[in-house]
């Protein structure tokens, strides 16, 4: 009994020592992914207050997915409470909160880039989704957060709990998108805006973050066990094989799946579904003119 009794003690004090370690490795590497440096050199943005600039970086800010995180007119909110994993927020863009940390250029860093004023990377921002925004896009949407009304709102600051940092340190949590964004400067154009395969594959980078760099699906970087993974979007059997435009553009205008089922509400299908029928009708082209590829299984998107 008493020999019994001490291999237990054994095993769990081993067990306890192994978990430590793991703890302190994630600890250790994440601090250090947060503390890299990086180097931007873009080309200053073509900045203008011209009412139709201001005006498209309205509609990107709501179409882009900027709306569901930072909330309406860039007031910022808590995005996610996930207990021992993270806690994050998306922070207040308005000019009051910016301050004298971000000008123009500097904004167009953090949304191209993830990287911040200091050169340090942002947590959880996700940049891959915007890296290939024009400059004149990216100068719009600038422009439009250098507009809007000053708000006082304070949501608090993200924190990644000892959960989510042994998560990053197995790849289950992205919590530096910048790492996997090429930082070299260069000029970005975006193609024609038309009902076109090429347009709607600008458009569509914004799916990438959830669907993954070539839309086949994935489970979504640190999302709970019970959220279902996004699903493949090429004309897989596993993903939208046998589905029309008219499928397509139902789950945007009205939530609904082709068999009528309601689109999960983790889809942002709201904001998305505030582009216009030719950038829908864009991305549609592209995604249908994927070459059909084996993802996740079949599900509508969202």
């Amino acid at each position: 009994m008493r020999s019994w009794v001490y291999r237990a003690a054994w095993v769990a004090a081993s067990l306890f020592v192994v978990v430590g370690a793991v703890f302190a490795i994630a600890w250790l590497k994440t601090e250090a992914d947060l503390a890299r440096v990086y180097e931007v050199a873009d080309p200053p943005l073509p900045m203008t207050s011209a009412p139709e600039a201001l005006a498209r970086g309205e509609h990107l800010y709501t179409v882009t997915g900027c709306v569901e995180c930072h909330g309406e007119a860039g007031r910022g909110k808590v995005f996610i409470d996930a207990g021992p994993v993270a806690f994050v927020v998306a922070p207040n863009l308005t000019p009051a909160a910016m301050g004298e940390r971000y000008d123009a250029d500097a904004l167009g860093v953090a949304i191209r880039h993830g990287v911040g004023p200091d050169g340090r990377p942002l947590r959880v921002m996700p940049s891959t989704d915007f890296m290939n925004l024009s400059d004149e896009d990216t100068a719009a949407l600038v422009a439009y957060l250098q507009a809007l009304p000053a708000s006082g709102n304070q949501p608090g600051t993200t924190d990644i709990r000892p959960l989510g940092r042994v998560m990053a340190l197995f790849g289950k949590l992205h919590l530096v998108p910048a790492a996997d964004i090429d930082h070299a400067p260069r000029t970005r154009t975006a193609p024609p805006a038309g009902a076109t395969a090429e347009y709607g594959a600008y458009l569509a980078q914004v799916c990438t973050g959830c669907h993954g760099m070539a839309w086949t699906g994935q489970r979504v970087p640190g999302t709970p066990p019970e959220l279902p993974p996004a699903p493949n979007l090429t004309a897989h059997a596993t993903g939208l094989q046998g589905w029309t435009e008219a499928d397509f553009l139902r789950v945007f205008r009205e939530g609904k799946r082709p068999d009528g089922g309601d689109v999960h509400p983790f889809m942002p299908w709201r904001s998305y579904g505030q582009m216009s029928d030719v950038e829908m009708q864009a991305i549609w082209k592209h995604l249908s003119a994927l070459p059909p590829t084996e993802g996740l299984p079949r599900r509508a998107p969202g």
